[in-house]
């Protein structure tokens, strides 16, 4: 068994597979290997399913070896974040309130990954509820960063981040309502996508936020991003809010160039307070970027600070609304951080958060006079580089409001506005900590979100560079 089988990105490993190079049945050892070395560190797995992964590695290969593929991931192993509903595995949503909870439904995002072939090798950590940008669970400990064990994954998906980063699955499906998909894989070194609210179905996802929900994947590259998103997207009857809009071929859009396309680096907000290295970092990226073929322009973007505060709001109203039956009945039952936060929602004036959701048209409208010119806008997926755990250990004491703003000021006006966003691994602190850039574009254009990152990771490394264990 070759340990770098589990090194390899999902597009690669599922060739190797397909083209009877590697087995299903090699690469998933491979893999449970390494997961049997990195859990106990990283704490990135809810539950590890060995046997089961193992026998239907087997099943798959032996499908193969008769002509039978069921697809682009036939035989290749993944996990993903404990919020997708598997019908008849305990999905807990990183919550105590769902410990037991065995759905009779499989989400239509998971489904769709199934279909297409891929083994199951268990579920990953994450925030309660998905609500938490650091990675801390009160309830089965923190994910730990692999780059650093000292330090945060962010969140909410945790689990996903460290095991991508770490090489524990070659993907994984994440969620995304206000940078929790971004920020772990800025804060873990892997690419993440935040999708275009509708363009993956969100039926039998753990809801958090009706209107600024969304499935998106985490992994090694733009192009895995790719793949995975093309056998996701579309329309679900199970999902009237998922779009009906065209699927276009990701994959191809990865194998062009940046030549003539536009990309917009604001003059304000984005580029404000900034940790000095993850300044020096978006400026490395730039450069890179317009050295290979990109015109960089400067882009004015309406304020905001006035989006970010109204995703905020809308969030915190809609997460309270879908818990307020478990807060009356089962109090006790969540962290404290959690259910302060949940409680805060309860706080607002309706008229305050139907202001806020009739403002949402313009402000879209705006952003998008503002971008007219540009294919893309690039900027950091947060300020600063990891902290330590310790640090952004605040529970619900007075300092932890300000702590979640800081590190989600980047990523929240992109979900007020259900705009996609890439992000990709950029460089590495002097520390060793990897930071990331975020690629920010219009309605449904995550192709071209992940043309431009599939060309700068074709320049550079930072996203094939893996963690060692101490």
């Amino acid at each position: 068994m070759s340990s770098d089988l589990a090194l390899m990105t999902l597009t690669a490993v599922a060739k190797a597979i397909a083209d009877k190079k590697v087995s299903s049945h090699e690469v998933t050892r491979a893999v449970l290997h390494r997961i049997a070395e990195w859990q106990p560190r990283l704490n990135a797995y809810m539950a590890v399913e060995s046997e089961q992964a193992l026998a239907a590695a087997t099943e798959a290969d032996a499908a193969l070896a008769k002509g039978n593929s069921r697809g682009a991931l036939h035989g290749v192993p993944l996990a993903h974040k404990d919020m997708y509903y598997e019908a008849g595995k305990v999905v807990t949503c990183g919550s105590l309130i769902r410990r037991d909870f065995v759905p009779k439904t499989t989400a239509t995002a998971l489904q769709r990954l199934k279909d297409a072939g891929q083994v199951r090798l268990g579920s990953l950590q994450m925030v309660e509820f998905a609500y938490g940008p650091t990675g801390h669970n009160v309830h089965y400990g923190a994910v730990r960063n692999p780059w650093n064990t000292e330090h945060i994954t962010g969140g909410s998906s945790s689990g996903s981040g460290s095991a991508v980063a770490a090489r524990l699955t070659f993907a994984a499906l994440g969620s995304d309502t206000g940078g929790s998909v971004r920020m772990p894989a800025h804060f873990c070194g892997v690419t993440g996508l935040k999708t275009t609210v509708g363009r993956v179905s969100r039926a039998g996802a753990m809801p958090l936020s009706q209107s600024l929900d969304t499935v998106g994947p985490l992994a090694q590259t733009a192009e895995d991003c790719a793949l995975l998103l093309g056998l996701m997207a579309g329309a679900d009857p199970e999902d009237l809010t998922a779009s009906t809009q065209p699927v276009p071929d990701y994959m191809a859009a990865t194998r062009q160039s940046l030549k003539g396309l536009k990309i917009g680096v604001p003059t304000a907000f984005y580029v404000d307070d900034l940790d000095g290295e993850v300044a020096r970092i978006l400026d490395e990226t730039v450069a890179t970027l317009k050295k290979d073929g990109a015109e960089i322009v400067k882009v004015e973007l309406p304020d905001q600070r006035q989006l970010s505060a109204a995703s905020q709001l809308v969030l915190a109203v809609e997460a309270a609304a879908f818990h307020k039956r478990w807060m009356i009945e089962r109090l006790q039952d969540y962290g404290a951080q959690v259910l302060m936060r949940l409680q805060n929602g309860l706080t607002i004036p309706a008229v305050t958060y139907l202001e806020a959701m009739r403002w949402r048209g313009p402000a879209l409208a705006a952003h998008n006079a503002a971008v007219s010119g540009v294919d893309a806008v690039i900027a950091p997926s947060a300020p600063v580089p990891a902290p330590t755990i310790a640090e952004s250990d605040v529970g619900n004491g007075p300092g932890a409001e300000a702590v979640i703003q800081r590190l989600t000021r980047f990523t929240r006006p992109v979900n007020y506005l259900g705009l996609p966003s890439l992000s990709i691994p950029s460089g590495f602190t002097k520390t060793g900590l990897p930071v990331g850039m975020q690629l920010i574009g219009r309605s449904f254009e995550e192709a071209g979100l992940l043309r431009i990152g599939a060309a700068f990771q074709r320049a550079t490394d930072f996203h094939a560079r893996v963690p060692r264990l101490a």
